[in-house]
C-alpha cells in the first residue's frame, strides 16, 4: 500500500502563548497529508467531489508524545492501514526536523455519495491505483 511524506512548517498563528502548536491544528496537518497522499495517486479531491464522492472524517485519534513548536518543520508520514471498503483508514507519524516523534495519529473516513448523502463503497478508480 502507498505511503507518503508531507512537510509542513509551523506558523506562529498555530501556536499558543507558550509557543507550542495548539492541538486543534493537527487535524489540519493530517488533512494536508491526506490530500497529498491522494494527489500522489493521481486523484484530485476536488475532482472526486465533482464526481459525486466525499470523504468526511468519521474518527480522529491523536497521541501527543512531544510538543511541536513555532518554526518547526514537521514531517508527516501517512500510510494506508488496509484496502478501503466503505471506510478508508490512515495512520500518521509526525516528526520534527530533528526526527523526534511528536505525534501518532489515525483517521477513519467514510466514502459518501454527494447526491444521496449515504455511504458508498470505495470507487474502483482508487482501488485500481492502490
Amino acid at each position: 500500500m502507498k505511503n507518503h511524506i508531507t512537510f509542513v512548517k509551523v506558523r506562529y498563528s498555530e501556536t499558543d502563548q507558550m509557543g507550542f502548536v495548539h492541538h486543534s491544528n493537527y487535524a489540519q496537518y493530517l488533512e494536508i497529508a491526506r490530500l497529498e497522499w491522494l494527489e500522489q495517486l493521481g486523484i484530485s479531491y476536488k475532482w472526486m467531489e465533482e464526481n459525486g464522492v466525499m470523504l468526511p472524517v468519521y474518527n480522529l485519534n491523536t497521541t501527543f508524545k512531544k510538543s511541536a513548536l513555532f518554526d518547526d518543520c514537521l514531517k508527516i508520514e501517512t500510510s494506508l492501514r488496509n484496502i478501503p471498503t466503505v471506510r478508508i483508514m490512515f495512520d500518521y507519524k509526525v516528526y520534527n526536523q530533528n526526527e523526534e516523534l511528536l505525534t501518532v495519529a489515525s483517521t477513519e473516513l467514510i466514502f459518501m455519495n454527494t447526491k444521496t448523502g449515504r455511504p458508498m463503497r470505495c470507487p474502483k478508480y482508487i482501488l485500481e491505483k492502490l
